[in-house]
């Protein structure tokens, strides 16, 4: 199960014990913000491309969407999205708790400026009711990331 493979690699940290789980679903921007009582953009939800063959991950605040012009100005491609099968496959975990920790080997992970606003955002951890509150600094240190981009645009409302 793939929250147990996040709860392993936080253990290495001293921080499973930070792991939220919910009797709720949190598989979407607006139920993890309803299961954790927060505003909906300090969701870090994160997304699953495929650039050049190989997935890559993009973690951006929950109330923004990939802007495809800056999407492909940065990556040099159209955004594609993988499909429902390809993430598990791809990724190691299913969809609905896509995270940035204890991915596949090879997976690129890029946080977006739009969590830059945030003290604290909250990831899922693996499954379709969990979640983590992480600093900002914390996000950067544990998702392993890859660099940061400006992929997203806020949501019109």
């Amino acid at each position: 199960m793939s929250i147990e493979k996040v709860r392993t690699y936080f253990r290495q940290y001293g921080m499973e014990d930070r792991i939220q789980e919910f009797e709720v679903s949190s598989a979407t921007v607006a139920l993890a913000a309803e299961a954790l009582h927060c505003e909906p953009q300090r969701i870090a939800k994160t997304l699953s491309f495929i650039v050049d063959g190989n997935a890559i991950l993009i973690v951006a605040a929950g109330d923004v969407k990939i802007d495809n012009a800056k999407y492909k100005k940065q990556f040099g491609t159209k955004a594609k999205m993988l499909s429902y099968e390809e993430v598990s496959e791809m990724i190691g975990h299913e969809v609905g708790g896509v995270c940035p920790f204890a991915v596949k080997e090879g997976v690129k992970v890029f946080l977006d400026e739009s969590l830059r606003r945030f003290e604290t955002v909250f990831p899922a951890c693996g499954s379709s009711n969990s979640a983590i509150e992480l600093t900002i600094p914390e996000l950067e240190k544990y998702a392993g990331e890859d660099g940061w981009v400006d992929v997203c645009k806020l949501i019109e409302q």
